[in-house]
């Protein structure tokens, strides 16, 4: 899980509601002082939500991007459904499609990125769809199912979700793993987000975390500028499928030191500043 260093948005953001046609959808609107270079839509990991990308916000924005983080269909503040069809990949896909429909009409060029399960997801709207985007931008977000010790993580997780509440779950896990004090004091936004998750989202999209299929020649084959970032060291998927994952696609590559699975929580300045440079690489281009 992704742990923000606070909930509370920079001056720069709003938190507010876009609606799509395919429903409304939570998210926080950086938008910069100046007229923005380009839109940037963000897609969060799994257990987590648009929060994780606040410490990337105003670093974006002064760099001249407005930056939209959103919670995904049963994420957090977005409205779900307690069906696991409802959760499908192909359903939260066209959820980013919906989404980038409203947001590309703003400002014209529109980048994604997408963190972890969140890369994944913006892979499959790409696929269905890849002409509203300039580019896509894979935070640690590898090319199929995650390792073995993570599937049987998300195993015990669903098995959970299937018996206890969510509050029996959050119980368990911070018994296991509780989360790191920061400006989040002793838990209690993090707590809160968790309870305020779908279980049934949480059961499909880990069971696509341990069942997801290599495409990224497909994605390769679609022509888009991407983007392979992560840190330097990842126990989701190995750091070295990132590099083969980028050798395949052609893409930029950049590993961000002293970082693990989240370098948008771990180095935020540093993550901004190579995904702004990768985005204006293309605009000079």
């Amino acid at each position: 899980m992704s742990r923000p260093p606070t909930f509370t948005p920079p001056p720069c953001a709003r938190a507010r509601v876009l609606g799509t046609e395919r429903g409304d959808f939570a998210v926080l609107d950086a938008v910069p002082r100046t007229p923005a270079r380009a839109t940037a839509l963000l897609l969060p990991g799994y257990t987590g939500s648009k929060e994780d990308f606040i410490a990337l916000l105003e670093p974006l924005c002064e760099a001249g991007y407005r930056a939209v983080a959103v919670d995904g269909r049963g994420q957090y503040e977005s409205n779900g459904t307690d069906r696991q069809e409802s959760y499908i990949q192909g359903e939260l896909a066209r959820d980013v499609l919906a989404q980038a429909a409203v947001l590309g009409g703003c400002d014209g060029e529109l980048h994604l990125l997408g963190h972890s399960l969140g890369g994944q997801i913006a892979r499959a709207a790409v696929l269905l769809d890849a002409t509203p985007f300039r580019s896509l931008t894979l935070m640690s977000s590898g090319p199929a199912e995650v390792v073995a010790a993570q599937r049987d993580k998300v195993k015990m997780l669903s098995d959970a979700l299937a018996v206890l509440s969510m509050d029996e779950v959050w119980q368990a896990m911070r018994a296991l793993d509780p989360p790191q004090d920061a400006d989040t004091g002793d838990g209690a936004d993090l707590r809160r987000r968790w309870l305020a998750h779908h279980p049934a989202q949480l059961i499909a999209t880990g069971a696509q975390l341990a069942a997801e299929p290599d495409r990224v020649d497909e994605l390769a084959a679609t022509g888009l500028p991407v983007h392979v970032l992560s840190g330097e060291r990842d126990d989701v998927w190995p750091v070295e499928l990132f590099d083969s994952m980028a050798r395949r696609l052609g893409a930029r590559r950049t590993t961000i030191a002293g970082a693990e699975h989240s370098p948008n929580t771990a180095r935020p300045q540093e993550t901004a500043r190579a995904v702004a440079a990768f985005w204006d690489g293309l605009r000079a281009a």
